[in-house]
């Protein structure tokens, strides 16, 4: 069960009644992974749309990866007792996307952004979700490496001041 306030996302409800206004770190760093897959999963919308081609099937290849671990994670929120983040309407793209080379882009700075939110998934969890978040955080940082056509030495960890990485802004 759910309750919402004016203004404010859902919230889980414990089954004695009482509300868990605070969701754990974990629940959290879940949430965030949840939207960089929404945001990932339109940002390649947009990636097919522009790529050339004969990077088509890897943009096909990513764009059905992004919905699996999507699905993965809308499952996990519910399971650790939170409500899964819905998909927002439109995202704002980091730069404008009007031809093949720029699609390219995109799709590097889809992966990038990825591995970081995996990367505090994985710091966030333990046992088994910690190895699905490491290996989602790989898969995403050999993607980057494909579409970048280079690697970084630590992928999914990036200069920051305490602050969780952030997925493509929504539009409102």
């Amino acid at each position: 069960m759910t309750t919402r306030t004016p203004g404010s996302a859902p919230r889980a409800v414990r089954e004695d009644g009482a509300g868990d206004a605070a969701e754990s770190a974990e629940l959290r760093a879940v949430q965030a992974a949840l939207r960089a897959e929404h945001a990932a999963v339109y940002g390649y919308g947009v990636v097919g749309g522009r790529i050339g081609e004969e990077r088509r099937a890897e943009a096909r290849t990513a764009h059905d990866a992004h919905r699996a671990r999507r699905d993965v994670w809308q499952r996990l929120a519910r399971d650790l007792g939170g409500a899964p983040q819905a998909a927002a309407a439109g995202y704002a793209l980091p730069f404008p996307v009007a031809d093949s080379a720029a699609a390219v882009r995109l799709a590097a700075e889809l992966e990038e952004r990825a591995a970081a939110v995996y990367g505090d998934l994985v710091r966030a969890t333990e046992g088994e979700r910690r190895a699905a978040a490491a290996e989602a955080l790989r898969e995403a940082a050999v993607r980057a490496v494909r579409w970048r056509g280079g690697s970084v030495a630590f992928p999914g960890l990036t200069e920051r001041a305490d602050q969780p990485s952030a997925p493509v802004a929504p539009q409102t």
